[in-house]
């Protein structure tokens, strides 16, 4: 059926589709990465607060002995600075890791359009269908997964270290410590790890999910197709104005021409010859209509027209309007420029003349 979308969106639709914010992402990547850079860093982190609180605590007998509001503001000062410097490095590296995840998913877009209020958006229907659709059903599925795939990483890191802890008593505190540290890290890494893993799976399957939902119809690619190569109706009605305007502009050219060479009915080129801009030029050319409104014109303008067959058919064929004529008709337009300065000489150079240097002067 016509109505069905089984075309892949084009790169038209995808735009506009990042644009309002419609990308196939995850913010489970994002969670999990931090998660496993906090990991790394926390305990670095947690060394500088343990360092920096042992230099805030042995500046206390200080304020002990001299309670001044002055030294405890300073504590406080160093204590707020210490905390920042110390997290710093941990909130940095998650906002990078956010900022990174977000990118690699499709870009960082600020998605304006969602910021527009939609009435349609407050009809419940919609979301009682997400409900019990397969999204609802994804969701639910990948829920288990992740309870299941998380308590089966809890009872693998912990599994050898619970011996441990029941004999907790016997352990220096140190040792304790320590293993309980290590414990948890471990236990966080896993987690992260096998959250990477859930969190690529749901990319994809996200990914496809919207994938499908931007699929277009046949009909939809065509007039997508259709306007971004633009209408052929308006690019006719275009390329019509852009004629209509070029020959304006011959046709008011052509009273500054010096000689209008003719065919002598079905072709006309007008030529104007300026010693200090270089070669002679063509002004204006056609052929049919536009050559006897060419002819028209040069007339009530008094500019000569000269019958020359065969250099009014090469100049009309290889000459553009508005160029100089090329190397191989300087001799021949020589002639016709002397021919019609002779005839002005004369005070007979208006109307119609036959080029006495042509080899044919027949149409």
């Amino acid at each position: 059926m016509s109505g069905e979308k089984t075309e892949q969106p084009t790169p038209q639709k995808l735009k506009k589709a990042k644009r309002e914010g419609q990308i196939g992402r995850t913010q489970d990547i994002g969670a999990w990465f931090g998660m496993l850079a906090a990991s790394i860093l926390l305990p670095r982190t947690l060394s500088a607060a343990v360092q920096h609180a042992e230099e805030l605590f042995s500046q206390v007998p200080q304020v002990i002995d001299r309670p001044e509001p002055a030294i405890a503001m300073r504590m406080l000062k160093d204590a707020g600075f210490g905390i920042a410097w110390a997290v710093l490095p941990l909130a940095g590296t998650l906002m990078l890791v956010g900022i990174a995840s977000a990118g690699a998913q499709g870009g960082i877009r600020v998605a304006t359009k969602l910021f527009i209020p939609k009435f349609n958006r407050l009809n419940p229907l919609p979301g009682i269908k997400k409900m019990f659709g397969p999204q609802a059903l994804w969701e639910a599925v990948k829920a288990l997964v992740k309870t299941a795939v998380l308590a089966a990483v809890l009872y693998t890191t912990t599994k050898d270290k619970i011996p441990i802890l029941m004999t907790a008593g016997q352990l220096p505190l140190g040792s304790l410590v320590s293993v309980v540290k290590d414990s948890t890290l471990g236990l966080i890494r896993a987690a992260a790890a096998a959250g990477i893993v859930m969190a690529a799976a749901d990319y994809f399957v996200v990914r496809r999910r919207t994938n499908k939902q931007l699929r277009m119809t046949k009909e939809e690619v065509k007039q997508e197709n259709k306007n971004a190569d633009g209408d052929p109706l308006v690019k006719a009605q275009i390329r019509a104005r852009q004629m209509a305007m070029s020959r304006n502009r011959q046709m008011a050219d052509i009273p500054m021409a010096d000689v209008v060479l003719v065919n002598p009915t079905h072709v006309a080129v007008a030529l104007r010859y300026e010693p200090t801009k270089g070669a002679p030029r063509v002004v204006a050319k056609g052929q049919g209509p536009i050559a006897t409104k060419i002819r028209e014109i040069a007339l009530e303008a008094r500019v000569p027209l000269v019958q020359d067959v065969p250099l009014a058919r090469a100049m009309h064929q290889n000459v553009e309007v508005g160029a100089e004529i090329p190397a191989e008709f300087f001799g021949a337009v020589a002639k016709v420029l002397a021919f019609v300065m002779s005839l002005k000489a004369r005070g007979s150079a208006a109307g119609m003349h036959r080029n006495p240097n042509s080899a044919s002067s027949a149409a």
